[in-house]
């Protein structure tokens, strides 16, 4: 029991590092920056980390830019207040990101200004053969460690992992939880103390400060986890953290735009 409840943590968390590290603090917001041999070493650990339902850094960039400048209006890819139920906002959100990451959707410049894309490679990663592949080896392992039948029924978790990360915050953080700023959207800190998310829950501080690094530190209790290892990859000079008041100007321009 204990081998596969550590393989479905490891699975949980790491995947969300990734997503919320990569594709959304660095991809989304360029709250860091990295080298080009490092940012490829990254697009492949999240292709290993998140696995079967791997994400576009560009899809997902260039989505989440949209989410915020219209976020909780008609035109936003993910809102609670426009969709009925939350499986009816991840569909909407899976056919948006997939014109996008597919090139079926081009949007305005100011949303794919600066997004990170390795082409070959997302065709590689986001490909059913690749997808297949991760999802045989969840269930191999599965087979091999499993001692009880309802331990299979974590596998379509492991198959949805990214997807599932994304809808607990887009539909849960704009309708529970508190709130330090008062902005335009729903955006609420849907944890207090945030041991699930990585930081992510701390949604109303994002959508206050979108490209700034940490989410967390409005309060005492608000502890961004994904924060405390970029400061680490900063100190070891792997990424450099971007200068904040700049961000925040270049943030206010595009939104304007």
């Amino acid at each position: 029991m204990y081998i596969i409840l550590g393989f479905f943590l490891a699975h949980w968390y790491l995947s969300l590092f990734f997503q919320t590290f990569f594709l959304h603090r660095y991809a989304s917001h360029r709250a860091f920056t990295m080298g080009p041999f490092t940012e490829k070493v990254f697009f492949v650990l999240t292709w290993i980390f998140q696995g079967s339902n791997y994400l576009s850094a560009y899809g997902y960039g260039v989505m989440h830019r949209m989410h915020h400048a219209f976020a909780d209006t008609e035109n936003d890819p993910h809102s609670p207040t426009y969709d009925e139920t939350i499986w009816n906002m991840m569909w909407k959100t899976k056919t948006i990101y997939s014109a996008i990451a597919n090139g079926k959707l081009v949007p305005d410049k100011r949303f794919t200004e600066g997004v990170p894309r390795w082409e070959v490679f997302d065709r590689i990663a986001r490909s059913w053969p690749s997808r297949i592949f991760w999802g045989a080896l969840y269930v191999l392992f599965y087979l091999q460690f499993a001692t009880a039948w309802w331990m299979f029924l974590l596998l379509p978790l492991h198959f949805l992992m990214s997807p599932i990360h994304g809808a607990i915050i887009n539909w849960f953080a704009h309708k529970y939880g508190y709130r330090n700023f008062e902005v335009r959207d729903t955006s609420v800190n849907f944890l207090p103390f945030d041991f699930l998310m990585m930081g992510e829950s701390y949604h109303n501080n994002h959508h206050k400060n979108g490209s700034r690094a940490n989410f967390g530190g409005v309060r005492w209790h608000e502890i961004d986890p994904t924060y405390q290892i970029i400061r680490l990859l900063s100190k070891l000079g792997l990424i450099e953290l971007a200068n904040q008041k700049q961000l925040l100007r270049a943030e206010r321009i595009r939104k304007a735009a």
